[in-house]
């Protein structure tokens, strides 16, 4: 239902009700926020549960060419209607079971209604045919839809070039791409998300703290016996307030029940905030009194409304002044002190397609005149869905360079305004939409609602709890011969599947960090600096705790290698083996590279073992060793010629004192299992 109230707002393509909750429109039809979305008609019948056009096989079907123009011509009313849940399931039974022409104008309407409902990943299908079949021919802002159905799909970087092609095509400059702050907010944190037992099939959104333990939320879900009222545009009931009590310190909800009669009608309902008090609530609903009402373009748009709670009821509600009859307005939030309220708008004069908007609260009641937050909070796309708290904002957005549809954003309060919003990454955003964000005033748990994989229904309401991370790699990096500390190291942090998470440089003491990771995670530290052989040592984390390593670089003497062409790295060996490991592969393709490009280059390869074992094993396996290194370039294309040598030293030429009945560490010994590459001119 988030898309009911975005569509109202503002035809997004969001979540499939949270988004309709959003507030904008696109050629006359409402927000892709169909969770409250706005409609050219009330849109309101009885249907059985058991009913709708998905589940009837057309007569004839496939069907003949008169049959196939029928079922063409009830996807194109339903979908002027802007019910695009029943036009979705016609256009897919049009293209996919019968001969009719994939034409451009029924591609776009079958990616539209698919889009209009959430459903990113079929849209994005759809919209990838009339790309390949139809480019010349699509518009600018089906350019838009298809960019954020990649991105719901996955496909980020067809998301990007999209979003290039588009900006060309608006005569925008593509250098204003870079100056989008793609930062990601890093905490010490550790984030653990929950989905909760009170979703249902339908959407449930727009979290709201009530009363100290209570929860109240707008929710699709269906309360009658076998008939419903239904919003045709998602075919999903309309959406109300329900309240739910706090079950435990996890977050979980526990008995859920409608809200109010005096504030849930047979339209929707969503989006709401209370005063500090908990006295006055003000929420989103449809333009409405004894009927729905149309704004000139025929829409039926979103209005803020208030209600007072007086005598142990909550009272008739009225709307506020600031509402218009032509445009939305939605998604209110109190500041904790109750002097000012934040909200969503279309209205004329914005930034984008929705911005955020503010008015004080008078004393009396009234309010302000609304004031545009400015370019720091407000884009060209959508913002909405704003919280705040702590002296920060909170606010969902889908503008370019984030993981997904709508991502949650947080700014800081600055200069009595809010500063560049950052977003909060993952696990909290997605590659779907992820919005209507609340956090607690301790800033450690809270509740947000997501339409991502893995959820019970449409959009379903996440608890989150922010813990401490201490888990961090404490580094420090050592001569292997002397024992002095080796400053300006260039240290690397992979992950267990070789992807480069982070980087540093050893400081003058020799020492390095690397914070919140993650507990009970295998890493590879990778330290480098010219002159010295590299070391490269796994690290398990654990639970909370700081591990601490130490890392030994070999500096090189006698033959210099031509560092200025190419530095290798150590190859190193699983105990009592000569196998070549995906990562040795890795830094020996770049060996073969380099070997290629200078092909006045040869190589002379060393292999060494520990002193675990008898010398004489130790011996034959380093020789090994050697060996398998050589055939490995070898099969990559070098010509055996230009292998000098491929000796291997056993356990001759160790780094350390781990010789034999000295007692070393597990990293110590490892140091010694290595091949080294000395690459020589002429």
């Amino acid at each position: 239902m988030k898309r009911l109230i975005s569509l109202l707002f503002f035809l997004c393509p969001f979540g499939i009700f949270s988004q309709e909750f959003a507030l904008s429109h696109i050629d006359g039809t409402s927000s892709s926020f169909h969770r409250f979305a706005p409609s050219q008609s009330s849109g309101s019948i009885l249907v059985n549960h058991q009913g709708g056009l998905g589940q009837k096989k057309p007569v004839g079907y496939p069907g003949e060419k008169a049959k196939t123009e029928k079922l063409i011509a009830k996807g194109n009313d339903y979908f002027d209607k802007m019910w695009y849940a029943g036009a979705a399931r016609v256009f897919d039974i049009v293209l996919e079971k019968t001969e009719a022409g994939h034409t451009p104008a029924l591609l776009s309407k079958a990616g539209d209604s698919h889009y209009y409902t959430g459903n990113l990943e079929k849209a994005y299908e759809w919209y990838h045919e009339l790309y390949g079949q139809h480019q010349e021919e699509m518009h600018g802002d089906t350019y838009l839809k298809y960019a954020q159905s990649s991105k719901g799909a996955g496909k980020y970087r067809r998301a990007a070039t999209l979003t290039k092609i588009l900006r060309q095509k608006r005569d925008e400059p593509l250098n204003e791409l870079n100056t989008i702050d793609p930062r990601t907010w890093e905490g010490s944190y550790t984030v653990t998300i929950k989905n909760l037992g009170i979703n249902s099939r339908y959407s449930d959104f727009s979290p709201m703290f009530h009363n100290g333990s209570d929860i109240v939320y707008a929710s699709a879900k269906d309360t009658l016996f076998l008939t419903s009222r239904r919003y045709r545009r998602t075919n999903q009931p309309f959406l109300d307030l329900y309240i739910a009590k706090s079950k435990n310190k996890e977050g979980d909800l526990t008995s859920p029940q409608k809200f109010s009669k005096k504030i849930n009608t047979k339209y929707h309902e969503a989006s709401m905030a209370f005063s500090p008090d908990q006295k006055t609530i003000y929420f989103t609903r449809n333009n409405y009194g004894k009927r729905l009402k149309m704004g000139k373009n025929g829409i039926n748009h979103l209005k803020i409304y208030r209600s007072r709670f007086t005598n142990g009821a909550w009272g008739k509600a009225e709307e506020l002044p600031f509402n218009g009859e032509d445009y939305s307005t939605g998604h209110p939030t109190i500041s904790p002190d109750g002097t000012k309220m934040y909200f969503v708008s279309d209205r004329p004069g914005g930034f984008g397609e929705t911005d955020i908007y503010v008015v004080d609260i008078i004393e009396n009641g009234g309010f302000s005149k609304p004031k545009n937050l400015g370019r720091t909070i407000n884009t060209k796309d959508k913002e909405m869905f704003p919280y705040v708290a702590d002296n920060a904002l909170y606010f969902s957005s889908n503008r370019p360079m984030g993981f997904g549809g709508l991502d949650v954003y947080r700014s800081d309060g600055a200069n009595g305004g809010f500063g560049i919003g950052v977003n909060l990454g993952k696990p909290i955003n997605s590659n779907k939409d992820d919005f209507s964000y609340i956090v607690d005033a301790t800033g450690e748990r809270g509740y947000f609602a997501s339409n991502r994989k893995g959820g019970k229904g449409d959009d379903d309401i996440y608890s989150f709890k922010y813990t401490l991370n201490l888990n961090a790699i404490v580094g420090t990096v050592e001569n292997g011969l002397t024992g002095e500390v080796v400053d300006k190291a260039n240290i690397s942090l992979y992950s267990d599947e070789g992807k480069l998470i982070n980087e540093a440089v050893s400081d003058t003491a020799g020492n390095y960090l690397f914070k919140n990771l993650g507990s009970t995670t295998n890493y590879t530290v990778v330290a480098k600096k010219k002159g010295f052989v590299s070391d490269s040592l796994p690290v398990e984390t654990k639970e909370n705790e700081n591990i601490s390593i130490t890392q030994y670089l070999k500096q090189l003497v006698g033959e210099k290698p031509i560092v200025d062409l190419f530095e290798p790295s150590d190859v190193y060996f699983d105990f009592d083996s000569f196998k070549i490991s995906p990562r040795s592969a890795q830094e020996l393709d770049k060996l073969v590279n380099a070997l290629k490009e200078n092909e006045s280059l040869s190589l002379k390869i060393a292999s060494h073992t520990d002193a675990i074992g008898p010398e004489a094993y130790n011996k034959y396996l380093s020789d090994k060793r050697a060996k398998s290194t050589r055939d490995y370039l070898v099969s990559q294309g070098i010509d055996p010629s230009r292998i000098i040598s491929a000796i291997g030293y056993g356990e001759e030429r160790l780094l350390n004192d781990c010789s034999n009945g000295t007692p070393c560490a597990p990293d110590q010994h490892r140091l010694n299992r290595r091949s080294e590459f000395i690459l020589v001119s002429g």
